[in-house]
């Protein structure tokens, strides 16, 4: 993606970022990515006044991209309430991770990094298939010498 693409991203986020609801922290986050379609998919940041139950901007940008018809993030930015370049929380990497693997591509506060840097050994869907391959492995093995 070219560096006026990553620029019209940026600013998806900052506008949706403008309907951010933060009257807690007063801190506003908007998230923009690119789908693998070609869509463009944001979300901002919905505080609660319970506020361990806060759906950061990520959230809302994934529950977009489902909305709307799936698929896998290819390029991904969020911002600040001064349109300043942030990094994911831990909990959105990893949601990150699930909706756009190693390889997609996130504008950091450090530059562009795919996202196997951002989040290194992640753990994901394929962790989940292995372990359930070797359960169904060994639960046959186990009924087979029960008989």
């Amino acid at each position: 993606m070219e560096q006026d693409e990553w620029d019209e991203l940026k600013a998806a986020a900052v506008e949706v970022m403008g309907h951010a609801y933060a009257p807690y922290s007063r801190y506003a986050v908007g998230a923009a990515a690119r789908v693998d379609d070609g869509r463009t998919v944001v979300g901002c940041n919905v505080e609660n006044a319970a506020y361990g139950v806060v759906l950061c901007a990520e959230c809302g940008l994934v529950s977009q991209l489902h909305a709307t018809g799936g698929g896998r993030l290819t390029h991904f930015v969020c911002v600040n309430g001064d349109g300043e370049v942030i990094m994911p929380c831990g909990r959105c990497r990893q949601l990150l991770f699930e909706h756009g693997g190693r390889d997609l591509l996130l504008w950091t506060v450090s530059g562009i990094r795919p996202m196997a840097e951002v989040l290194p050994d992640a753990f994901g869907p394929d962790d989940l298939a292995k372990t359930a391959a070797t359960t169904a492995a060994t639960t046959a093995t186990t009924t087979e010498e029960s008989k």
